[in-house]
């Protein structure tokens, strides 16, 4: 009974898996979409144009500077929150270290943007080589803000 319990779901998943669509690009990058009966459409009506794209790239980087004003100030935070992250090294200096380790540069080279920040959690925006990064401090850990770890 096992057996046949074991040969039938067997063959009912490869059924499932032969049943598949795949969508492949051509030589000229144009997107296919080819079906399970064996006939096959354009994705794409139009071909990509690769130039737009590395134009957009450099825009997106551009965007991305820090543009500061003139006699820019950081803003201040709590001392209170800031002495009892002291004892789990989570100070906005530890931040800052941590910062300039992650963009390959300079601690004086990382500008504190804004914060905004309680005893158990915050979340800080710095200027890193001139990328506007953001970071997030849950207890004494702190991440990149949209990794997990």
């Amino acid at each position: 009974m096992k057996t046949t319990l074991l040969i039938l779901v067997f063959f009912i998943s490869f059924i499932g898996f032969s049943q598949n669509n795949y969508i492949v690009k051509t030589d000229e990058g144009k997107r296919v979409l080819l079906k399970a009966d064996f006939t096959w459409e354009y994705i794409d009506a139009e071909v990509p144009v690769l130039n737009n794209a590395i134009e957009e790239q450099v825009k997106t980087a551009e965007t991305n500077e820090c543009n500061l004003p003139q006699g820019f100030e950081e803003p201040e935070l709590d001392n209170n929150i800031q002495t009892q992250l002291k004892k789990g090294r989570a100070t906005i200096t530890h931040i800052k270290q941590k910062v300039a380790k992650d963009y390959k540069c300079q601690v004086e080279d990382v500008i504190l943007l804004s914060a905004s920040e309680d005893k158990a959690k915050g979340t800080y925006d710095f200027c890193a080589n001139g990328t506007k990064v953001s970071y997030k401090r849950n207890g004494h850990t702190v991440v990149k803000k949209g990794q997990f770890l």
